[in-house]
């Protein structure tokens, strides 16, 4: 199925996406759309990041919630306040030419709770949340999620490997008279399966996007074997030769960051760090920065960019292999958006080469020397 409109999606919401450029489904969505459609029951959907999940959920989901009816309809489970927010941008985007007028609010540690408590006083049939600020709006008796008719949780293996078991948990059980939950995840640790047995049906339908079908097909894949001693050097070399390019370096650590940013910063280099010790102000400051394009690089821990969403980024330099492969796709991903060519620069030693040379096949791709 070539189109959205051949998908099944209505035609009000067609041009909504044709509006924001987006007008042939990624796999994920291909697969998804037509059974969340027409069934819409428990739904398990594995893909990486960066494949268009929000709308594989996102459009089926605005077909099914009642604009006439003023209570929370839907629920979405999101691990950062990025990405939760990128939820509701998106989801409100998608609506602009909806025949039905639909109320979303994004709930997220980092923002006034007060605030928020007053926003959901008013109608909101559709409500993103992060699991600990849900938590909190919970105890408070803020929210009332007994009319909920749909769970979706979003990179749930993220929000496990962040501790928030207990208030996904919660969700479940609040939820509980829900017609359906739709989970994605890029990974299915033995943790989200036992979660998988208690919030749905026995075998729910599920998708399963391979890491061959996720790769951006702009993307330039490139490697260097640069000695880690001689690697800020390298780093300083390259993004002198970048003139008005903007682009993401990735670190392991935060401490990693911190070092390579100081170090480029006496260089003269045009560079902010975003590290998971950063207040929420800090982290939102630097974003801002970044966005607004005052600031030309940004170095990053994989946990601390999650949901980044910055268009037109030139190239992804990698400082080291991520720890886990599925997250090269997830960093690489971030350049070479909305059909724009863009780079992918691994840094390795000499004993990685066998690591770089299993990930290629794993993913199908090719890495040229630099």
């Amino acid at each position: 199925m070539s189109d959205f409109q051949s998908l099944g999606v209505p035609a009000d919401l067609v041009k909504g996406l044709d509006e924001l450029g987006i007008r042939k489904p990624t796999p994920v969505q291909a697969q998804s759309i037509p059974y969340l459609l027409e069934k819409g029951h428990d739904f398990v959907g594995q893909a990486q990041t960066g494949t268009g999940k929000t709308a594989a959920f996102g459009l089926p989901l605005l077909t099914k919630i009642s604009g006439k009816k003023e209570h929370i309809q839907a629920l979405i489970l999101a691990p950062t306040r990025e990405l939760a927010k990128q939820i509701g941008k998106a989801l409100f985007k998608f609506t602009k030419y909806a025949d039905e007028r639909t109320f979303l609010e994004v709930v997220a540690g980092g923002d006034k709770i007060d605030l928020q408590i007053a926003r959901l006083r008013r109608p909101t049939q559709i409500l993103v949340a992060t699991p600990g600020r849900l938590y909190d709006l919970l105890q408070r008796r803020a929210v009332n999620l007994e009319h909920v008719q749909y769970l979706i949780l979003d990179e749930a293996d993220e929000m496990l490997s962040m501790g928030f078991k207990p208030q996904i948990k919660d969700a479940i059980e609040i939820t509980k008279n829900r017609k359906a939950t739709w989970l994605f995840s890029a990974t299915f640790p033995d943790a989200l399966k036992e979660l998988v047995k208690v919030c749905m049906a026995p075998e729910p339908k599920t998708v399963k996007i391979g890491s061959k079908s996720v790769v951006n097909r702009d993307i330039d894949h490139r490697y260097a074997v640069v000695a880690k001693e001689d690697k800020t050097d390298f780093i300083d070399a390259f993004l002198s030769r970048q003139d008005e390019k903007r682009g993401l370096i990735f670190c392991r650590t935060k401490d990693g960051c911190d070092m390579l940013g100081k170090k480029l910063k006496k260089e003269g280099h045009s560079v902010d760090v975003l590290q998971g010790d950063l207040t929420q102000w800090e982290r939102d400051k630097v974003m801002r920065a970044f966005k607004k394009e005052r600031t030309q690089f940004l170095i990053a821990t994989d946990v601390a960019a999650r949901g980044i969403d910055v268009a037109d980024l030139s190239f992804v330099v990698h400082h080291q292999l991520p720890e886990q492969d599925e997250y090269y796709t997830h960093r690489s991903g971030r350049t070479a958006r909305a059909g724009k060519k863009g780079l992918s620069l691994v840094l390795i030693d000499k004993r990685e080469e066998k690591r770089l040379n299993n990930l290629a096949k794993q993913l199908g791709i090719y890495f040229g020397p630099a």
